[in-house]
């Protein structure tokens, strides 16, 4: 490393020379002497300083200094910079937020929101362009609003039967899973039929057994009923029905075989525990606007009322008499009982099944049922003075139940009602024959219906039946009040 920097002096001190114009020896160029034996040529005293051939000159101490203070002016230029977009990127979010907040009110003060609730989300299905609000403002709305993705998942579609005042008796909608529905209720028939020929006493519709000629008949009934029902699961429920029947019957007759032409008035009355019911209802199909739903159902009513033959029958002797014999003197009396009952006496089975069709603003229903009556044998009959009377096997005629009706909400707490409902009633038999005098019978009514929701849980339901057949009562009129917990 010695001899090489020497060796560098010596060239840069050389060509120093050759730029001073003096010459040089030619040996002083080629290696010094004394080299390989590493002794350093001689320097003179005073030698020329002079930089290499290409070598960097020094840095000037002020241009690095200016040079510092042009970059941090660049720096700061670009700190200023970066703070005002920064600002400006604050403002565009104010402004987005202010519209933001803007299309909402507008949705709000145009009612979008509650036209969404109300039509089951009818402008939601409409697609992304679907508004409420006139066609330029809805454009303009939208041209401002900012896009959003939707949050969440949408709300199940609501697979029950919507509810309508109920008139008929089986209600089209369910109790929902694991709630229970306790109902009280009452109601009030009046009925009043002129020249009716009627042989014996009624067993609910009809069972002709016994004689008389009723010119007028007038009855009053009141049922007050304890009904509950419980939701299974939300497609199924399961009810009871325990009723309490108060009778009153005035009936201006003429007794047969007596040889008068008076009429007597004869007066009954009766109450006490009815016929308890159990029922189970299945929503049969998933319905939904402009789509039916089907709720099938089975009821069972029980004998646990007071039946016609338990009464005691105003006959001298007996009711039943070949009226053709020749000594019917044994037949005395108006064969009427002499207490009204509270049942039918007979174990009934009664398939149906409810239909409901939405179709907005108005809920189409009905009913379709048949009512099967479980004969009796060995029947007995108490008569007045007579002891117990042999009546053999009797069976109550069948009912086909169709009724038809219309429901239209009015607001969000009342709604009413109104329909029809006919029954067609099969005559009864006796040890296999059909009784004397019993036919078949056909009862029509109209039925007018509401209802006031007071809250979630209460409901007050209030119908009118107008019977427009003679065997029909008159007016029946029924209160409910279901209460859920």
């Amino acid at each position: 490393m010695r001899h090489s920097a020497w060796r560098y002096v010596w060239s840069a001190g050389c060509a120093g020379l050759v730029m001073l114009g003096l010459p040089v020896a030619a040996q002083q160029v080629g290696a010094p002497a004394g080299a390989a034996t590493g002794t350093p040529p001689p320097v003179a005293a005073n030698p020329i300083p002079a930089a290499p051939t290409g070598a960097p000159a020094a840095a000037d101490p002020t241009d690095i200094r200016k040079k510092v203070v042009e970059q941090g002016e660049r720096i700061d230029a670009m700190r200023s910079q970066i703070s005002a977009q920064m600002a400006q990127l604050d403002e565009m979010k104010r402004a987005l937020a202010q519209q933001e907040a803007d299309y909402q009110s507008l949705r709000h003060a145009v009612g979008i929101d509650v036209l969404d609730k109300q039509r089951a989300g009818s402008i939601a299905a409409g697609g992304p362009g679907a508004s409420a609000l006139p066609m330029p403002a809805a454009e303009a709305v939208a041209a401002d609003a900012p896009q959003q993705q939707p949050v969440g998942e949408a709300p199940k579609p609501d697979t029950r039967p919507p509810e309508v005042a109920p008139i008929f008796q089986q209600p089209g909608v369910l109790t929902p899973k694991g709630k229970f529905v306790i109902e009280p209720a009452y109601q009030f028939g009046y009925s009043s039929v002129d020249r009716v020929a009627l042989v014996g006493y009624t067993v609910i519709p009809a069972i002709l057994i016994g004689l008389i000629d009723a010119r007028e008949v007038k009855t009053t009934t009141q049922i007050g009923w304890l009904t509950g029902r419980y939701g299974i699961t939300d497609r199924m429920e399961v009810e009871l029905r325990v009723p309490y029947v108060w009778t009153n019957e005035d009936t201006i007759s003429r007794e047969i075989f007596t040889g008068t032409a008076a009429d007597n008035a004869f007066g009954t009355s009766g109450h006490g525990l009815g016929d308890i019911e159990a029922t189970i209802r299945y929503q049969l199909n998933v319905g939904g606007p402009d789509k039916p739903f089907y709720v099938g159902w089975f009821r069972v009513k029980s004998n646990t009322g007071k039946d016609p033959f338990q009464v005691t029958t105003d006959c001298i002797q007996r009711c039943v008499e070949n009226v053709l014999s020749e000594v019917p003197l044994s037949v005395t009396g108006t064969g009427l009982p002499l207490q009204q009952p509270t049942g039918t006496g007979f174990w009934s089975l009664q398939p149906g099944v409810t239909w409901l069709y939405p179709t907005d603003p108005i809920v189409l229903f009905g009913n379709f049922s048949y009512l099967y009556n479980i004969p009796r044998d060995n029947v007995e009959r108490h008569v007045l003075l007579g002891g117990v009377e042999q009546l053999g096997k009797v069976q109550p005629g069948g009912i086909v139940d169709l009724s038809l009706g219309m429901g239209l909400s009015l607001n969000e707490k009342a709604s009413m009602s109104i329909g029809y409902e006919q029954a067609f009633v099969g005559p009864t038999k006796q040890n296999g024959s059909r009784v004397p005098g019993s036919t078949k019978i056909v009862l029509g009514t109209l039925l007018i219906g509401g209802s006031w929701r007071f809250d979630e849980k209460r409901t007050l339901n209030f119908t009118l039946g107008v019977g427009v057949t003679r065997d029909t009562p008159d007016a029946t009129v029924t209160v409910r009040v279901p209460m859920m917990y």
